[in-house]
């Protein structure tokens, strides 16, 4: 039944109709870490994907929690912090159910998350571990062409920025984006004083996530 009503969901939700807004949501989870980190951040990347790419997403995104059966509601979730994060037993089974019945997450490292996020994600896919998506993936193409791969937000460590992913019978259903700050390039300019085209390229990227998740 929660495939079923996923499925649903993902096949109609991106017909470029703004007949009834489609619903997106912010995983919370436990642990410590600050799941509301950049609250500006998805609402604006939603704005900007109803601008540019026509999608008919409701501008002010849900919050939902990892292990309630609310997330099946949400063909798209978004994840983000920077520090802790646990998942119990049930909250684990709860995602992959998720991810495998048609669900997407993308998780942005908003910078010291990396090391907490890979031992969750070990109880989430136990057979399963990152692997970095090569440039040629669509997801890079689907919208705005980024040739080069993940764009470089905020320079942190200064280490180059990776896109991770996990896919299931051919699909990617879960993106970790780390050293590249995606979400800060997302938020109100006046919050990092990012250039302008700087955040551009941020959003522009978000929008192909958007792109992607709806259209595959």
């Amino acid at each position: 039944m929660k495939k079923l009503l996923l499925t649903s969901l993902i096949l109609t939700s991106f017909s470029f109709l703004p007949l009834t807004a489609q619903e997106v949501a912010i995983l919370k989870y436990k642990g410590g870490g600050d799941w509301y980190a950049n609250p500006t951040a998805l609402p604006n990347l939603i704005k900007f994907c109803n601008t540019k790419i026509q999608t008919a997403l409701d501008e002010k995104p849900q919050t939902v929690e990892v292990g309630s059966p609310l997330i099946f509601q949400y063909p798209f979730l978004h994840m983000t912090g920077h520090g802790n994060v646990v998942f119990s037993e049930e909250e684990a089974a709860n995602l992959r159910d998720y991810l495998f019945s048609g669900g997407f997450l993308h998780i942005d490292d908003n910078y010291g998350m990396a090391p907490y996020l890979k031992k969750a994600l070990q109880q989430v896919f136990p057979n399963q571990q990152l692997e970095e998506i090569g440039r040629d993936h669509p997801i890079f193409n689907s919208s705005f062409p980024f040739p080069n791969g993940l764009p470089k937000i905020h320079e942190h460590d200064g280490k180059r920025p990776q896109a991770m992913g996990i896919f299931h019978e051919n699909r990617l259903v879960l993106l970790f984006t780390t050293e590249s700050d995606l979400g800060d390039g997302w938020e109100d300019p006046s919050v990092h004083n990012d250039p302008e085209d700087i955040r551009q390229k941020a959003l522009q990227m978000g929008a192909n996530i958007i792109s992607y998740v709806f259209k595959n």
